[in-house]
């Protein structure tokens, strides 16, 4: 069964991953009654993310066809996600700032949807394109892990940095034809599908020794 287009427009696999992901590292430090709340902030700050997103590349969606993203495909309008997302970014940071992250966690976690803001508008097609991922999902575990009044283990942080960015060049991939010609040359673009395949391998490695070794 298809998920509704709305759903879909979050990225609904990558938001799941994310969202999982929160709940195990909080809890691992925190209370699941608080582990849950975390991850429904994070699930909130990657519905902003995905819309924002959607809607910022729906032109060039248009251009190269992709009927699988729901705007392109015209199952839901531009305008019921302008509506959608800032209810969803005062939602993520009513829900972080009131619950367990806090004031010093929500900060740090408002860095990290900023990043991720700063790749949608901008930096998406410079050679910087996984500096966001690296920032967002490097702190995303310090946010989290602040809320107890600890700080995770600097393999954490650097496995969590390392499978996002592999990620940014994996989900790249498919689109690389595309996007080279809409002028979208992000990192993964300039490497290619070669280099871009490599990096998301060599990253993907580096993720794992750092689990197994901590």
């Amino acid at each position: 069964m298809q998920l509704p287009p709305v759903v879909r427009a979050i990225h609904a696999g990558p938001t799941a991953i994310v969202t999982l992901v929160s709940f195990a590292f909080a809890a691992s430090v925190l209370p699941w009654l608080d582990a849950l709340s975390v991850a429904v902030s994070v699930f909130l700050g990657q519905c902003y993310v995905g819309w924002t997103n959607d809607l910022r590349d729906e032109v060039f969606d248009r251009a190269a066809g992709r009927t699988r993203k729901p705007l392109v495909a015209r199952e839901i309008s531009s305008r019921l996600l302008h509506g959608l997302w800032p209810v969803a970014l005062a939602l993520t940071l009513a829900t972080s700032l009131f619950g367990p992250l806090g004031v010093v966690g929500t900060a740090i976690y408002v860095v990290g949807l900023a990043s991720a803001t700063a790749y949608n508008l901008w930096l998406k097609s410079t050679v910087f394109s996984v500096v966001p991922y690296a920032v967002a999902f490097g702190l995303l575990p310090v946010a989290i892990f602040r809320a107890a009044h600890r700080w995770p283990p600097a393999w954490v942080i650097l496995a969590s940095i390392a499978f996002s960015c592999a990620f940014h060049f994996l989900n790249v991939v498919k689109d690389l034809a595309s996007d080279r010609r809409l002028g979208i040359m992000g990192l993964p673009q300039r490497l290619g599908k070669r280099g871009s395949l490599v990096a998301a391998m060599l990253l993907g490695l580096v993720g794992s020794v750092l689990i197994s070794v901590r």
